[in-house]
């Protein structure tokens, strides 16, 4: 089987993310394939693949993250290469779809970002889309071609089960992500709670309530992904008045926007803040008490399974918690 991967696949990334490319490639055996990726002086992207990809299966590994235009676009040329010069399969690797958040019209005269954004990778030549974690489950069914939409549930669960979990409780911080959150006090065996959350703005949240008791309780807030981290400020500004004193964040995708640093280390509650490798972090970037996971092998494993034509069932976001998890 492995020697079926050197002979079929290639892995290439966009600027994006590199590291995370690597990770992936060197669970899986292989080399990162090179690739050439620069701007002409009117800011036009110039992009090659390194290697010929005639009748081999390409994966291309770059999240769409910021600068989210540039990410997008660098990925989009790379498929339209991968096409265009004869690759059996084009596989658009995408660890974090951002525009996920744009799910449904609830303005006028606005883009479903995210049916587009899904349209147009079809376009630019994906026969294949891997992603993690989508903010809103249902554009899942944006895509028109098979899409593979895992979870990072098996890393959260491996990190916490080291951990004692005495008197503590798994929080989501509304309705909306609380399957997310059930699955895990499941795998754990603790209860859970949601807050009742009311979105005024991009970036401003109110927490009217709580659903489920939380009282003097250890918390485990359980997010999709953390930006500006409002959500987690104002969540855990409601659990004091319910004498929480100790909270763990956990998020799949850590982006940590705008004064997200500044305002997230200056919270004492937070015991320590756990995300995945998803999106790339410069050190300025980086909260105190962050420690970041790699789901790379969840990639790479899925990888394998698609070049080998066997189930992934049990990698996907929502697919039934085994009990040995």
């Amino acid at each position: 089987m492995e020697q079926d991967l050197r002979n079929k696949v290639l892995i290439f990334s966009g600027s994006a993310h590199p590291a995370l490319a690597q990770k992936i490639a060197d669970y899986l055996g292989l080399p990162l394939s090179p690739t050439l990726v620069r701007k002409f002086t009117n800011d036009n992207f110039y992009v090659q693949l390194g290697v010929s990809v005639r009748a081999k299966e390409v994966f291309i590994v770059q999240p769409i993250s910021p600068p989210c235009s540039d990410n997008f676009l660098e990925l989009c040329f790379m498929l339209d290469i991968a096409r265009s010069a004869g690759a059996a399969g084009v596989h658009a690797v995408i660890p974090y779809y951002s525009y996920a958040r744009s799910d449904k019209k609830d303005a006028p005269r606005i883009s479903i970002g995210a049916r587009l954004i899904a349209d147009l990778l079809v376009t630019a030549g994906a026969t294949q889309v891997t992603t993690m974690t989508l903010h809103s489950p249902q554009v899942h069914g944006f895509f028109s071609i098979p899409t593979d939409h895992l979870t990072a549930h098996s890393v959260f669960v491996k990190h916490f089960r080291q951990q004692d979990l005495s008197d503590t409780v798994i929080v989501s911080p509304d309705i909306g992500h609380a399957k997310r959150a059930l699955k895990l006090a499941q795998a754990l065996g603790l209860p859970a709670a949601a807050g009742q959350k009311r979105r005024l703005s991009d970036n401003r949240v109110i927490i009217d309530g709580m659903m489920g008791d939380v009282r003097g309780k250890r918390v485990l807030l359980v997010d999709d992904e953390i930006a500006t981290g409002g959500t987690i400020i104002e969540v855990i500004k409601y659990l004091r008045k319910e004498e929480v004193t100790r909270v763990t964040v956990l998020g799949t995708h850590g982006l940590f926007t705008g004064k997200a640093v500044e305002h997230l280390n200056a919270i004492d509650e937070i015991e320590e803040i756990v995300i995945t490798d998803t999106v790339p972090l410069p050190e300025e970037r980086k909260p105190a008490r962050l420690k970041v996971l790699s789901v790379a092998h969840i990639f790479g494993e899925v990888t394998r399974c698609n070049v080998l034509g066997q189930s992934v069932g049990d990698l996907f976001e929502f697919w039934p918690v085994p009990d040995d998890v």
